[in-house]
C-alpha cells in the first residue's frame, strides 16, 4: 500500500529540498550530487529505518522513472533537428567512442558490468539523466548508480573548469560562440557543467548566450541518444535473461517509463507546432529535474559511503579514460569538419 511508502518518500522530499536550493547556489555542483552526499552522511548514522525503507526504494525507482518520463517535456524535437544537425556527426562520434571504451576497460580492469555500462552511458550521452534512464533497465542497484553518479560528477567539475583555458590555448574563435559550444555540448555530458563552461566563454570574450544557446541545443540533441541506448540495452539484458531460462516479456523489454518518454517528447514537438508557447511545459520539466534529486537521495540513503569510497579506483579510472576519450575525438571531428 502506499501509506507504506510515504514515511520513506516525505525522508526523501525533505533531504532535496536543501539539495535543491544549494543546487541552484552551486550549480557547477548541482543539487543531485547534494543529495546523493546528504543521503549517504544521513545512512552512516541512521540504523533503525525500517518502516522508511520501502519508500525509499520506491523513490529510488519509480521516482526516477517518473523523472525520465518528466525530461522528455523538454524536448522539441523539430527545434532539434533544425539546429542540432550540424553537431550531429560529433555527437554520435563521442558517443560511439565512450561506449567503445568502456566496453574495452571494463574487461581489462575486469570491472562489474553495471557499472562500466553506467559510467559509458552517462559520459557519452548526458550524465545523470542517462544513468537515471539506464539503471532500471539493466537492474543496476543503488550503489551502483550512486558510484557512477560520482565519478561523473568529478569529471564535469574538472571539465567545467578546464574547458574553457582549453579552448582558449587551442585557439577556438571569439567572436562567435558556435565552436566552443559545439565543443561543449558534446565533450562535457551533464547539463549544469556544459552551461557552467559554455557561460564562461561568453563572459571571456563578451558573447551575450551565443555559445550557451548553442551548447544547449547540442546538449538537448545529445539526449535523444536514451531513447535507442535504453532500447537496445534493455534487449540485450532481456536476451541474457532467455539464456537463464525465463520467457521474452515485452513489457521489460520495452520498459513503460521509457515509452512514455519518447511520447512526452512527441507531445511537446507537436504542441510546439501547432504555437503553443514550450514554457508551458516548463514546470514539467523542472519537476523533472526534482524528482531526479528526490531519486539521488534516496540512493544516498541505500549506498554504503565506506564500500563506495573503497571500490572507487577502478570507476575513476574508467571514467577518466572515457573523459579523455570523448574530449579527443570532439576536437579531431570538430578539426576534420571545419568548424574551428
Amino acid at each position: 500500500m502506499f501509506k507504506d511508502k510515504l514515511y520513506g518518500i516525505i525522508v526523501c522530499l525533505i533531504i532535496a529540498i536543501p539539495a535543491l536550493i544549494a543546487g541552484n547556489m552551486f550549480p557547477i555542483i548541482g543539487g543531485p550530487i547534494i543529495a546523493i552526499i546528504l543521503g549517504m552522511i544521513i545512512a552512516v548514522f541512521w540504523k533503525r529505518r525500517e518502516n522508511f525503507d520501502e519508500g525509499i526504494s520506491f523513490t529510488s525507482k519509480y521516482v526516477l522513472q517518473a523523472a525520465v518520463v518528466l525530461l522528455g517535456f523538454g524536448l522539441n524535437l523539430n527545434v532539434i533537428l533544425a539546429t542540432g544537425i550540424q553537431s550531429l556527426p560529433i555527437i554520435i562520434g563521442t558517443i560511439a567512442t565512450a561506449l567503445i571504451v568502456a566496453y574495452v576497460m571494463k574487461r581489462i580492469l575486469n570491472m562489474e558490468k553495471n557499472s562500466a555500462i553506467l559510467i559509458g552511458v552517462g559520459s557519452s550521452i548526458c550524465g545523470g539523466s542517462a544513468i537515471a534512464a539506464t539503471a532500471p533497465v539493466i537492474n543496476a542497484n543503488d550503489e551502483e548508480v550512486a558510484q557512477s553518479i560520482s565519478v561523473i560528477f568529478f569529471f564535469n567539475v574538472l571539465a567545467a573548469i578546464i574547458f574553457p583555458m582549453l579552448g582558449k590555448m587551442l585557439g577556438f574563435s571569439t567572436v562567435s560562440g558556435d565552436p566552443f559550444g559545439i565543443f561543449a555540448g558534446t565533450a562535457i555530458n551533464d547539463t549544469s557543467s556544459v552551461t557552467a563552461a559554455a557561460a564562461t566563454w561568453d563572459n571571456m570574450w563578451g558573447l551575450g548566450s551565443q555559445t550557451l544557446d548553442k551548447a544547449a541545443t547540442v546538449k538537448l540533441t545529445r539526449t535523444l541518444a536514451i531513447i535507442p541506448i535504453t532500447l537496445a540495452l534493455s534487449l540485450i539484458t532481456q536476451r541474457q535473461n532467455n539464456f537463464n531460462g525465463e520467457k521474452f516479456s515485452l513489457k521489460r523489454a520495452l520498459p513503460l517509463f521509457v515509452v512514455l518518454f519518447v511520447v512526452a517528447s512527441i507531445i511537446t514537438t507537436i504542441c510546439v507546432g501547432f504555437g503553443v508557447d514550450a514554457n508551458l511545459f516548463m514546470p514539467l520539466k523542472e519537476l523533472s529535474k526534482f524528482f531526479i534529486i528526490m531519486a539521488m537521495a534516496a540512493i544516498g540513503l541505500n549506498t554504503d559511503i565506506v564500500k563506495l569510497v573503497k571500490s572507487g579506483g577502478k570507476p575513476i579510472t574508467l571514467g577518466f579514460t572515457c573523459w579523455i576519450a570523448i574530449t579527443v575525438v570532439s576536437l579531431l571531428l570538430q578539426k576534420f569538419l571545419g568548424i574551428w
